[in-house]
């Protein structure tokens, strides 16, 4: 099945993910999963405005493409999913060099 959203990993841990949300080359925002034994937490952010059904359809593919992936429906209790509408302002990081160093590093990984 064709999806609309691209969804790229950021972070993987044993009880959390971090993914970034495309609709084509834009991002539109970002979704933090936690895996809390038989719940998963969702945190996702919208950087664009996007419709109700929009909405449901990433929520959706989410559902499908990570989450069942990791807990399917009938093994889990719920998947709970809190949505916000915001803009990334800044970035912060303890690694060394500047912020633009770092923003060079990820255009050159894409």
């Amino acid at each position: 099945m064709e999806t609309r959203f691209k969804l790229t990993r950021l972070v993987r841990t044993q009880s959390s993910e971090i993914y970034l949300v495309w609709d084509g080359e834009k991002r539109i925002g970002q979704v933090d999963i936690h895996y809390a034994h038989d719940t998963v937490h969702a945190t996702v952010i919208f950087e664009a405005d996007l419709s109700v059904g929009e909405e449901e359809e990433l929520l959706a593919q989410i559902d499908d493409d990570v989450v069942s992936s990791y807990l399917p429906r009938f093994e889990r209790e719920d998947f709970v999913a809190h949505v916000f509408r915001g803009e990334e302002i800044s970035r912060y990081t303890d690694c060394s060099g500047t912020m633009d160093d770092i923003e060079d590093d990820e255009e050159r990984e894409e």
